[in-house]
């Protein structure tokens, strides 16, 4: 498989979020990646349902919605209902992991448990093969444009190792920081899909930078 592309709506300009949504609808990209935060789990606030629901509105491709919220499991139906295919939770914020991965499944999407920074890929062992998508977060979460951290090649290259150990699907994203510089790198030690926010929507053609993004 070579690997997915997911714009994040964060970095889009919400003045003009119809044109930037068709913007990605006509491009190479292959999600929709979507921030949720909640101002708790993490120190900014995002969006909610109604944002949410008016992006499925207008997308033609998969919406990847990754949740930084306190007590995810208490809206999976929800975002269900709202349009996310992907639904991805933080480890850090579940007690269990487990059940929040198979109420995911129930609700008919598939479940993704992202990683912060600190947060080793070890913790993940026993649950692997249940899990359709790893996010590494390359920054910490909660804002747009951060430097990306080096580490995070060893983490996706060690990840990639348990999952082919553990006879898993699972997707592994990347979270943070993706530009023209790294993600080649990125892909070349195990990443599967590439987040991308300021990379696209802050530079002077988006559509070709999406393009870019997806030639290894």
């Amino acid at each position: 498989m070579s690997h997915l592309v997911a714009p994040s709506v964060l970095s889009a300009d919400f003045g003009n979020l119809q044109r930037d949504i068709e913007l990605i609808n006509n491009s190479d990209a292959d999600w929709f990646h979507v921030d949720i935060m909640d101002g708790v789990f993490v120190p900014n606030i995002s969006f909610g349902f109604p944002v949410l629901k008016a992006i499925q509105k207008h997308a033609k491709k998969p919406l990847d919605v990754h949740l930084m919220i306190v007590d995810p499991d208490r809206y999976t139906q929800q975002f269900k209902d709202a349009g996310a295919e992907v639904l991805t939770f933080h480890l850090e914020a579940c007690t269990h992991l487990h059940r929040s991965i198979q109420n995911i499944k129930n609700s008919g999407m598939k479940a993704g448990v992202a990683l912060n920074p600190h947060t080793s890929i070890h913790l993940l062992e026993d649950i692997i093969s249940d899990i359709d998508l790893v996010c590494v977060m390359s920054v910490n979460p909660g804002f747009g444009g951060q430097k990306f951290i080096e580490n995070t090649f060893t983490k996706v290259a060690a990840l990639k190792k348990l999952i082919t150990e553990k006879n898993s699907k699972a997707l592994i994203e990347i979270d943070g920081g993706v530009d023209l510089n790294n993600y080649k790198k990125l892909v070349s030690v195990g990443a599967d899909v590439l987040v991308a926010g300021n990379t696209v929507f802050g530079s002077a053609n988006p559509t070709q930078t999406i393009t870019q993004l997806k030639q290894i």
